[in-house]
């Protein structure tokens, strides 16, 4: 049985899900606010009910095209939504700290800061709960010890 293609990891599914999602939003961000201005009062729009500039448009577009290319192999995709998670974690705590922007750059407002958590824990649920066995345990799965032969389960 080959994990990687038989049914998606829950790494996977919120590598595609969320990872689609943040492309549109990057995308349609730029029709609501396409500054690219930096400093302590960086301004944004609403786009719904989240605060949207270029930079955090860009984010996005960033974001989801990272994830869309982790999403094919289950190893991949745990590791990677891993990693979003952390990276998220720190964006979530530089956002409630200052409270109006990452970096002087990116426009954040509490709303964001919400969300922002919401995908750090969803992500590191996802990349927790994707079981991955390393190549060698691949290799080794289903052959006697003795002989190395294949053996199949009815």
């Amino acid at each position: 049985m080959n994990h990687d293609t038989d049914t998606r990891s829950p790494a996977q599914l919120f590598a595609l899900a969320v990872g689609a999602v943040l492309l549109i939003v990057g995308i349609a961000g730029f029709f609501v606010n396409s500054s690219f201005d930096h400093g302590s009062d960086v301004m944004g729009d609403d786009l719904i009910i989240f605060m949207v500039n270029g930079w955090h448009n860009v984010v996005h577009i960033l974001s989801g095209l990272f994830l869309l290319a982790i999403a094919g192999r289950r190893d991949v995709a745990r590791k990677g939504v891993l990693a979003f998670a952390v990276i998220y974690a720190i964006v979530t705590v530089y956002g409630f700290v200052d409270g109006k922007t990452i970096l002087h750059l990116v426009c954040v407002d509490d709303q964001d800061n919400v969300l922002h958590l919401v995908l750090t824990l969803a992500a590191l649920a996802a990349g927790l709960a994707t079981r991955t066995t390393d190549r060698h345990d691949r290799g080794t799965r289903g052959t006697t010890a003795s002989t190395g032969s294949s053996v199949r389960a009815s």
